[in-house]
């Protein structure tokens, strides 16, 4: 069985690189809210997960997540996942997503505020395992302090909401997917820095790549981003098979193990061990890169920050590392010990 992505998928991430590059460069995130998105909207980003019936391309979670790397990598500011993984799952005949006229944020269970709720059209919060609607002009917010100025959070309230029918929980997985996915990006990234400025950064007449201590810890984060990629990448699946979006081999595997239960328990449990080890590994190429960059990595000089302050807050985000630990070790001591499916 081939693994790999296809080529359609490559060249879906490399045109949402370019577009990013272009319109959503270091210096957009000191002055813009929401740069790029306005590209990224023509090119059908936000529609990549609708039903064609809603002017997307119907694609499954696993098809996009090449190009939610790439906006880890460029961290594009926004409610990216909210909009463009949420809002097609739970408002699939809403068509404004596909356009970008619709920009939506997410209040999750047990987190105390939602994330860019000052740019969201609708707002949806996950309360008694079920999902309420919230129009903008209902809520109200009050701005707390977050550790991404890319980021910023709000604490929630509001008058009036519409229920939505279905659990809380489907589209949950895909939001910690998705966001694995983009702190998969984001240590990629932060990797890419500190392995170019160890190269010319000097001490004691040598470039500082050159010592052991540091080629180690360059090494340790790059096994860590190595090891949980593929992590993300088979939760995508998983999600995708618990939710019956995929087809082919795939579908013939799922028929000879059974679905149902089975499907979802093993979306829960890679959904966690690929969040736990993305978030880890995200915090641990920051840590790497403070460490080789000094105290100049977190200052307003250097753009070096916004990385580090996107993988310490999308680490948090959907469920903290020691969170998803915790449902994996469940998985695993209660029994379910399969590999594959």
């Amino acid at each position: 069985m081939n693994f790999g992505f296809t080529d359609e998928q490559l060249a879906l991430a490399a045109t949402v690189r370019d577009v990013l590059r272009t319109h959503c460069p270091p210096a957009a995130l000191r002055s813009e809210r929401r740069p790029a998105w306005e590209q990224l909207a023509a090119l059908g980003f936000f529609g990549l997960l609708l039903p064609p019936e809603s002017d997307g391309l119907g694609l499954g979670l696993a098809d996009i997540l090449p190009a939610l790397e790439e906006t880890g990598r460029a961290c594009l500011p926004g409610p990216v996942v909210e909009t463009a993984v949420v809002a097609p799952y739970l408002l699939p005949d809403n068509p404004k997503p596909a356009s970008g006229a619709l920009c939506v944020t997410v209040l999750p269970p047990g987190q105390a505020y939602a994330p860019d709720a000052d740019l969201a059209d609708l707002l949806l919060v996950a309360r008694d395992g079920g999902w309420r609607l919230v129009a903008r002009e209902s809520a109200h917010l009050v701005p707390r302090t977050g550790v991404d100025p890319c980021r910023p959070v709000f604490e929630v309230a509001f008058d009036e909401s519409e229920e939505l029918g279905g659990p809380a929980a489907p589209a949950l997985r895909r939001a910690a997917v998705a966001t694995a996915a983009q702190l998969i990006g984001v240590a990629r990234e932060l990797l890419a820095v500190t392995v170019a400025y160890a190269r010319v950064r000097t001490q004691f007449g040598a470039a500082i790549g050159s010592f052991q201590a540091v080629k180690h810890q360059l090494a340790d984060a790059a096994v860590a981003v190595e090891f949980a990629a593929p992590l993300v990448h088979r939760a995508a699946l998983s999600v995708d098979r618990a939710a019956g979006s995929v087809d082919g081999a795939a579908e013939s595997v799922d028929r000879a193990a059974g679905t149902g239960d089975r499907a979802v328990g093993t979306a829960d449990r890679d959904v966690s061990a690929a969040k736990a080890a993305a978030g880890e590994a995200a915090v641990l190429a920051a840590r790497v890169a403070l460490q080789a960059h000094g105290a100049i990595g977190y200052t307003e000089e250097l753009d070096l920050r916004f990385w580090l302050a996107r993988a310490w807050s999308l680490s948090a985000a959907y469920g903290t590392t020691a969170a998803h630990r915790e449902r994996v070790r469940t998985a695993v001591l209660g029994g379910d010990l399969r590999r594959w499916p």
